[in-house]
């Protein structure tokens, strides 16, 4: 395998305060290059690409780094929780507002009793005309007869 010139176009430049490796750059040893591709094998030459270092001092500092980036995030993700849970908390309180509203709105209405079942009711004329104990309810579901077809 030679390099063909393609790799030219993925050159990366060198990161300022982070290393290559770090910031995802990659390396192929038979064009000599840093590029910024995804793949594991490059796209000139067709070689494996190399994605760790090979220094001792440079696998290292690649370490502390990647350590250092993930405990950024999981701070990241808690703070993220954590805001989750206060908007959670606004809205439920919220909600308890607004429910404590509806039900002292609902009190504001006088209930009166039925006058067959003596149950409290805010629109008592609505059930009268359906209460079972009813007389009038009571007559007209015994005179009605059910047909059966046979």
């Amino acid at each position: 395998m030679t390099c063909k010139g393609i790799c030219v176009r993925y050159k990366a430049q060198k990161p300022v305060g982070t290393g290559r490796y770090a910031s995802g750059q990659r390396r192929c040893q038979i064009c000599e290059i840093f590029i910024k591709w995804e793949g594991l094998w490059c796209p000139c030459c067709g070689y494996r690409l190399r994605t760790k270092p090979r220094n001792l001092k440079y696998k290292a500092k690649l370490r502390a780094r990647v350590e250092a980036d993930s405990m950024e995030a999981a701070a990241a993700t808690e703070i993220e929780s954590e805001v989750q849970e206060v908007t959670v908390k606004a809205k439920s309180k919220s909600k308890a507002k607004t429910a404590k509203t509806k039900t002292t709105k609902s009190k504001t209405k006088d209930k009166t009793p039925c006058k067959h079942c003596e149950k409290l009711f805010v629109y008592p004329d609505k059930h009268e005309k359906n209460c079972k104990k009813n007389p009038e309810v009571l007559s007209s579901q015994k005179t009605e007869s059910i047909a059966i077809k046979a």
